[in-house]
């Protein structure tokens, strides 16, 4: 072997996340999730304080005061997966979950590493959190590599051999991943304000979406005869 030869790096099996920051949209947002944070935190009650609380809202979709976000949600997560190159021909992609959280005022929220299984993306945006509030953790999603992973030389740097890495949310910042990568959150020490959206969009069928809507279709009186 020459002394000139080395060897040749590929990388492959990469799991991307997106990041991008919408600021503008924070203040809106926030006073159309007030009433669904205020709805939630009235139905579970403070009889017993807040510590470890998160208060998960129902569902946000349909609401007409964030259709621009869930828009721009939807057709996003659509080039994000032909980015990754899917071939969406012959699907339609459906928000299946959309809603608003915020962790307890005395701290302690946090959420175990979990995935949203039957998706393809998942994603948050961040309406109120600073440099001392929770953060999002994210994990290899390679299981046979983490049954042998060995101690790294550096736990801060990012190398091939990392098995989680965090982000550093500012109000504004939106996040899209693969839902298929396991992610949590830190627990929250209750000094500053921690609420974010969280999405999940599913990829189906058009001939499964087609065929329920003509189930669904009402009948015309002759039909009905």
């Amino acid at each position: 072997m020459s002394k000139t030869d080395s060897l040749q790096t590929a990388f492959y099996f990469s799991s991307p996340i997106y990041s991008i920051e919408i600021p503008e949209w924070v203040d809106d947002v926030n006073k159309v999730c007030d009433k669904y944070i205020k709805e939630r935190e009235k139905k579970l009650g403070k009889k017993i304080g807040d510590h470890g609380m998160s208060y998960h809202s129902t569902s946000l979709a349909g609401d007409s005061a964030l259709k621009e976000l869930q828009e721009y949600i939807g057709s996003t997560s659509w080039n994000i997966l032909d980015n990754m190159g899917y071939n969406l021909t012959g699907y339609e992609l459906f928000c299946t979950e959309f809603w608003v959280q915020e962790f307890g005022e005395k701290g302690g929220g946090h959420h175990e590493g979990h995935i949203h299984y039957d998706n393809h993306i998942s994603g948050f945006y961040f309406l109120k959190c600073s440099d001392k509030t929770s953060i999002p953790v994210f994990h290899d999603p390679r299981s046979t590599k983490l049954m042998t992973q060995l101690p790294l030389k550096n736990e801060i740097e990012i190398t091939s051999g990392t098995e989680k890495i965090h982000f550093k949310p500012k109000p504004g910042t939106m996040i899209f991943f693969p839902a298929y990568m396991e992610h949590q959150y830190v627990v929250d020490n209750g000094i500053e304000p921690f609420r974010f959206i969280h999405f999940n969009l599913q990829a189906i069928r058009k001939i499964i979406t087609d065929t329920i809507r003509i189930q669904n279709k009402p009948k015309t009186k002759k039909e009905k005869k």
